[in-house]
């Protein structure tokens, strides 16, 4: 299956190319610059190409990331800190992103010949984040169905939609994915700041999947503080 695969540069979908690349033909990965307050990860995903030996493009939307304003990841607004499954986190949704990106995709693998298009949603975003959801990734599917009809057939890939970043974890050590390598915090500083949502979930899904964790966090153990907050 040729797939091109959307990548941030984040866990989710550097595991998820280099899950591609061992399963399928990965043609190329895509970035996407959509105004967001630092862009750091984006050099994390040319290092995945690079490392793949693929293409990479970055598809420059930072027009439309503006006009999507009132979340922490394009405004000026703290990022808050805490478990993504808090209400808290529902600051950091950017209205529709992944529908546009998405389409973006589909239009270039069209245009490239690709089969399919990878994304890494996963169950972990499903709390907060719509555009994350198996019924958002059926309807979409259908909606490109109608509208390459006759032109081309490309599919969906989300092998994730329905699991934990856990099971991300350990599907990434199965395919030799470099932790290290992988860029999550929402701050964007020299460190993973250990205390914001991804953050967060990115440490507990190493613990959960007994997997020794490589990433540097100013804070390391503020996951359990709100492990414990989340539970009470």
């Amino acid at each position: 299956m040729k797939t091109l695969a959307v990548c941030s540069g984040g866990l989710d979908s550097v595991s998820l190319a280099h899950m591609v690349a061992a399963e399928h033909e990965l043609t190329g990965l895509l970035s996407f610059d959509y105004g967001q307050r630092h862009r750091k990860e984006l050099g994390f995903a040319a290092l995945c190409a690079q490392r793949l030996k693929v293409p990479h493009q970055i598809i420059d939307i930072g027009e439309i990331g503006r006009g999507l304003s009132g979340s922490a990841l394009t405004s000026s607004i703290d990022v808050p800190d805490g478990h993504y499954a808090e209400d808290t986190m529902k600051i950091t949704v950017v209205p529709n992103r992944n529908a546009i990106m998405l389409a973006i995709a589909f239009g270039l693998a069209a245009a490239h010949s690709a089969e399919a298009v990878a994304a890494a949603v996963h169950g972990g975003d499903h709390f907060i984040y719509p555009d994350c959801r198996p019924a958002f990734i059926e309807a979409f599917q259908t909606m490109q169905d109608r509208a390459l009809d006759g032109y081309a057939q490309i599919r969906l890939y989300a092998p994730y939609v329905n699991l934990r970043k856990a099971d991300i974890v350990a599907d990434g050590a199965r395919y030799g994915t470099p932790f290290a390598e992988t860029w999550s915090c929402y701050k964007g500083g020299v460190r993973h700041c250990g205390r914001c949502g991804t953050c967060v979930e990115r440490r507990e899904a190493f613990h959960l999947a007994g997997h020794a964790d490589p990433t540097d966090y100013e804070d390391a153990d503020f996951w359990l503080e709100a492990l414990r907050r989340r539970r009470a």
